[in-house]
């Protein structure tokens, strides 16, 4: 993987990636980059979602005039007034040098689809999925805000598979051994068994990097 500087790059991410951005910059990948995050779940909230998109933007861009945006381009944000109006739109409109990372949604910038799909393979054999990174343990009252068990039964049960959790940062083994009834108790509410899937952060690296090479072309050899 090249080198690469972020120290004139800011990052804004949905709040739900804190975890991986944050451990990122703890291990120097990152450097000096300043990080801006929304509230995590907002995809349930598009209005808001924009509104603090949007801000968080301009508030990086007081840092620096090189912005990577880490959304999801397909269903971080679902406009159902207005259709034509997508992730990238709003990219677009707040000028060429902010970009965003090139991935569907949170999931996918931690595991591409071909992964996913081994993955389900090995631990469920093949059966329907729900995705899940470690901030929809961390986060879940927000991710999950309105959700009643009713909505959960009628949403979760059909993943046979159960949910598996892509953890990148060694947060899963932290969690169960600290919060066990809550987690039990999560997974009850899902319907579904939950078990972690320990991977790199390798794929998330490499989206950040593909859009940093935007910046700074000169590097990429």
């Amino acid at each position: 993987m090249p080198a690469m500087s972020f120290s004139d790059i800011a990052i804004v991410s949905c709040g739900t990636l804190s975890l991986e951005l944050n451990f990122l910059k703890k291990e120097g990948f990152l450097g000096i980059a300043p990080l801006y995050f929304t509230t995590p779940g907002l995809h349930e909230d598009i209005h808001e979602l924009e509104r603090q998109l949007i801000n968080r933007i301009q508030a990086a861009k007081e840092k620096s005039d090189k912005v990577i945006v880490v959304y999801g381009g397909k269903f971080c944000y679902v406009n159902a007034d207005n259709p034509t109006r997508t992730m990238q739109t709003i990219i677009e409109e707040q000028g060429p040098d902010v970009v965003r990372i090139q991935a569907t949604h949170c999931m996918d910038m931690i595991a591409g689809e071909i992964e996913r799909e081994a993955i389900a393979r090995e631990i469920a054999g093949g059966e329907k999925v729900w995705w899940m990174t470690p901030g929809w343990i961390q986060f879940r009252h927000k991710v999950f805000k309105g959700w009643d068990r009713g909505l959960a039964n009628e949403n979760f049960p059909r993943h046979t598979g159960g949910a598996i959790v892509l953890d990148g940062i060694g947060f899963m083994d932290g969690y169960m051994a600290q919060n066990p009834e809550a987690f039990l108790e999560y997974s009850d509410w899902m319907g579904i068994p939950i078990v972690p899937y320990s991977v790199t952060l390798d794929r998330l690296k490499s989206l950040l990097l593909e859009q940093a090479l935007r910046f700074h072309p000169d590097r990429s050899g």
